[in-house]
This record gives C-alpha cells, structure tokens and sequence, in this order.
C-alpha cells in the first residue's frame, strides 16, 4: 500500500537526487573560474589573447542550444543529464592538462557545449520534479547552483593557496563527480513530464514562450553585467581599493543565492506576474542607488538589492517554460535559453562600448532600464500569470 508519507518520501528523494546535479553544474562551472588566472598565467597569455580563448566556451554552448532540446525530446534528460555530467566533470580535467592554447580551446568548447547540455537537461527534471510537487521549488534548484559557486570557489581559493596545479584540483572535482553521480543517478525522473513524441521538435516558439525569453533576455544582460563589471564599477566609481573591490560582486551573490531558497515560498504566495514584477524593480533599483549615490556603503546595498531582484527571474522562466503545452520540456527550455543567452552576451560588451562612449555610471543606467524592462514585459504577457 502506498501512503502520502511513502509517496512524500520518493518526492523528496527526487528533490534532492536532481539537486545534487544542479550543484555538481556549479562547483564545475566555480573550479573552472577560480583558475582562471593560473591557468593564463602558466600559459603565458596576455588579457587579449586570454579573452580570444574564453570565445570559445560561449560558442560551444552557442552551438549545444539547438541539439540539447532535440537529444532531450528525443531520448529524454535523465540519459542526457548523466552523459553530460561525466562529460563536463572530464572535460574540466583536460582543461587543467592542455599545454597550448589550441588544446585549451578545444576543452572549453567542449565545456560550454556539455554545460549546456547539464543546463537544459538538469532543468527538464527540475521542471519534472516541480510537477510532482505541484508548487513552485524552482528558484531553490538554481539555489543550489549559486551554493556550488561559493563552495566551488572556495576550494579555488584554498587550492591556490596551497599552490596545487589546476589539472590535480579538478582531478578531485572529476573524481568527486563521478561518485556523485553514479549514487544521484539512481533517483532522478526516468520519464519528462508533458512528454509527447508527436510535438514538434522544430517549430517556432509561441507568443507565451517569447514573452518568456524577452524576460530572460533581459534579466541576463544584468547578470552579465554584475558578473564582469561589478569589479570594475568598484575601483573605477566608487574608488575602492583592496578587497573592498570586490565588495559589491560579493553583495551580488549573497543575495542571488540567499533569495533563490525563499523565493518559491513568495511565488506560491504572490504568483508569478508579481515576483517578476517586484524582481525587476529591484534590480532597477538597486543599480540607479548605485548610480546616484556611489559611495562605499550605497553601492553595496544597491547591489545587495540587484542580487535579490535578478535571482529568482531565471528560475521562474525556466518553470513557465517547462510547462509548454506546444513544445516537449526540452524543446521549450532550449528556445527559451536561446533567447536569454543572448542577453548574457551583450550585457558586458554593452557595458564597455557605452562607458567608452560616455561613462560607467551612464552605462549602469541603461542596466538599470533592462532590469525595470523585465517588470515591464512582465506586466503587459497576458501568459504570465
């Protein structure tokens, strides 16, 4: 006999098998980033050159987009999710080993390219596992990611510190990885929810599905921008010196993470339409306080205030367009990242190519009309409820 406490039980056992692997995407992805600087340093690369290098993931997850929501729709995310979890853990250890720069290229394509493929699959089962709970649980999926890159960049921190090679530090990363999944493996969803085979694989996304990816597209040009420019905004405008340059990244990411594991509790009060409304005013907020008052203190509560409005849109989207009555899970996520993905590109060169033309503060400005711009589109999508 099958009780509501068995059946909370193996619920709650998919909740946290399919977390795991949303953590497992972010440690990589922090390892990754912590070694950034050793890795160019042991290369000999200069910032150009460096930045010619880094093209290459973007463009290996540019080219996954397409393939990850037809592989998923066609053989489902669970053997994706597997197959692109030991993909991307071991591609993070041939990038510790390549000795020139076309080696280091090509590991990083296949790095964006198996990202992606994580991406997408980890949230098809997320969106499956939501299903089973009937209550948005999203946001603290992507939570566990933001808690990944905290932990991942800590052992970055401690792994520099104690002058260990790239390749041997994400060695243990793989290695830790792998037993992960073998174990979490186990209990994710073996069937996508709204599986059909007669859904259309190619077809253009419907008014519901772009609303959602403009709202996307313009939460990340923001997040993109916190990412790369929050450091420069610091030294250059607010005139921090030391550690404190750091200080308004920093702010950014405590409360993006800390938001992503209540921000299920107030959608499930408020309702979608009004999180992504109240999300992007306070990403707008937030950066015109660090633009009209940029000093020490207010920058970081601007900031803090950015972290919390951009941390729950992604989440939210990724839901809604999970749901798709007109696209498998797969299909609609990859549409919808498509979409998005694009505002995380521009974000920073948008950023550069107006300050140089005027200034940085201008430059946040315009930063500051995409974040209110997803409280906008939100208000007027008859779709989003």
């Amino acid at each position: 006999m099958i009780t509501s406490t068995t059946k909370s039980h193996s619920k709650f056992v998919y909740r946290v098998a399919v977390g795991c692997f949303y953590f497992l995407q972010g440690i990589s992805f922090a390892s990754w980033g912590s070694r950034i600087p050793t890795i160019q340093q042991q290369m000999g690369l200069s910032e150009a050159e460096l930045g010619g290098v880094l093209l290459a993931l973007p463009v290996g997850l540019l080219l996954s987009l397409p393939v990850a929501g037809w592989a998923i729709a066609k053989v489902g995310s669970r053997s994706i999710l597997i197959f692109s979890g030991i993909l991307y853990s071991t591609t993070l250890v041939a990038i510790g080993y390549s000795e020139s720069t076309v080696q280091l290229v090509m590991a990083l394509f296949v790095f964006g390219f198996a990202g992606n493929l994580m991406n997408i699959s980890v949230n098809t089962q997320g969106v499956g596992v939501e299903d089973l709970y009937q209550k948005s649980i999203m946001a603290s999926f992507h939570g566990m990611w933001s808690l990944a890159g905290f932990t991942g960049a800590a052992i970055g921190t401690l792994m520099i510190g104690e002058g260990v090679r790239p390749f041997h530090h994400f060695l243990l990363i793989m290695f830790l990885s792998y037993i992960a999944i073998a174990v979490a493996s186990r209990y994710v969803l073996r069937t996508d929810v709204n599986a059909d085979t007669d859904k259309p694989i190619f077809v253009m996304p419907d008014k519901s599905l772009i609303d959602l990816g403009v709202i996307c597209f313009f939460a990340m040009i923001c997040e993109g921008a916190m990412f790369d420019w929050s450091g420069v905004y610091f030294r250059k405008v607010i005139g921090a010196e030391g550690a404190w340059i750091g200080a308004g990244y920093t702010a950014f990411m405590c409360t993006m993470a800390g938001t992503r594991f209540v921000a299920d509790f107030f959608t499930r009060r408020f309702g979608m339409q009004r999180i992504l409304q109240a999300s992007g005013v306070l990403t707008a907020s937030g950066l015109l306080i660090a633009v009209l008052l940029p000093h020490l203190f207010t920058a970081i509560v601007g900031f803090l205030f950015v972290g919390a409005g951009v941390s729950a849109v992604v989440p939210l989207v990724y839901s809604a367009a999970g749901k798709s009555k007109v696209m498998s899970p797969g299909v609609a996520l990859a549409a919808v990242s498509t979409i998005g993905f694009f505002g995380f590109l521009i974000g920073p060169p948008l950023i550069g190519f107006i300050a140089g033309a005027t200034s940085l503060r201008i430059s946040f400005t315009v930063i500051a009309a995409m974040g209110l711009a997803v409280a906008v589109v939100a208000t007027k999508s008859k779709s989003i409820a």
